[in-house]
């Protein structure tokens, strides 16, 4: 089941996000959106290009031939992936907050410059963030045959089991590593992008032309954080309950079970985030008729350029209603 959860991640995810990088880097006229979209392909793409060394150990039942080097970089491009990923959406949902909040500040303000300085300010914090695992991810000899490899943390630790001070922290560094990929990974992130979206929403009930304009926009960004979230919270899941594994004094067979059988299952989704997002799209930025009709190029053009049109839309709107309800404070802040 896993090799064919990651070939089709793999099939899809690089074609798919090759379209979305080629439509957003060379086919369309640079915009703020264009910027956000582009950069999370190409995080999606990288990590797909490096599935078939994913798959390739999986089929040849956990043997890890590509080298030390290669089995630190294949784990480093997935974590890269998580964090790059999930802080780009965290920009767009601060860029739609902006926008909505601040529509005549964000007129000013965005900019195609400034969306690539933040994404390239993304970039550096998620090769921070990745590496502990490139440190800590080596290759070694299995327990039950010498003459295969596998590609596992290491903690940058000698293969010692028995002296407790190695036991106990190679336990410390797993613990920091799972733990600050859940948080700075998942917790703070999802906060931050659920916080921003419950004021997109309150705002936007409050102002019914804004929410026809935007719903089908809004509706695409919702739809891709909702997948990743799906995607990606039964991976964190399964990295805790894995930990806690490790760390009782006594091994349960159920949570032996539990682990065995459910991450295959949560790894398989989280891979195949990566290939969902160009679907997305398409499926969720147009109606079923207009996908039959339309080529891929113009459906994505459609899609990334309706924000542009929204944005400038609710901007003559918010502007018309301050001149409106204009008061004497209004005018000072």
């Amino acid at each position: 089941m896993s090799l064919v959860v990651y070939s089709l991640a793999m099939g899809l995810g690089v074609l798919g996000n090759a379209v979305v990088i080629w439509v957003t880097g060379f086919k369309m006229k640079k915009s703020v959106n264009t910027v956000w979209f582009l950069n999370l392909a190409v995080a999606d793409f990288l990590f797909t290009a490096f599935l078939p060394l994913t798959i390739t150990y999986t089929a040849m039942d956990f043997h890890w031939p590509f080298g030390k080097f290669m089995c630190k970089l294949n784990s480093t491009v997935g974590a890269l992936n998580i964090f790059a990923s999930v802080y780009i959406l965290v920009v767009i949902s601060v860029d739609r907050y902006v926008s909505v909040v601040w529509p005549i500040w964000a007129q000013n303000h965005r900019s195609v410059r400034k969306a690539s300085g933040v994404s390239l300010g993304v970039w550096v914090l998620a090769l921070i963030l990745s590496t502990p695992t490139f440190v800590f991810r080596g290759t070694g000899p299995s327990f039950q045959d010498a003459n295969i490899t596998h590609c596992f943390n290491h903690f940058g630790l000698p293969d010692d089991y028995q002296t407790l001070s190695v036991v106990e922290l190679r336990l410390f560094r797993h613990q920091a590593m799972t733990i600050t990929r859940f948080i700075l990974g998942f917790v703070i992130p999802f906060t931050v992008i659920l916080s921003c979206y419950a004021v997109i929403i309150h705002r936007l009930r409050r102002n019914r032309t804004l929410a026809s304009q935007s719903k089908r926009t809004f509706k695409i960004i919702a739809t891709i954080i909702g997948t990743f979230f799906l995607c990606w919270a039964p991976f964190h899941i399964m990295a805790l309950i894995e930990l806690a594994s490790f760390s009782a004094v006594y091994q349960s067979l159920t949570l032996v079970f539990v682990i065995t059988v459910g991450f295959p299952i949560a790894t398989g989704l989280a891979f195949l985030n990566s290939c969902l997002n160009p679907l997305l799209y398409v499926f969720v930025g147009q109606d079923f008729k207009d996908r039959v009709c339309k080529s891929i190029l113009t459906v994505l053009e459609t899609v990334f350029q309706e924000e542009e049109t929204n944005s400038e839309s609710y901007i003559k709107s918010d502007e018309s209603s301050h001149s409106r309800n204009k008061s004497p404070a209004d005018t000072e802040l």
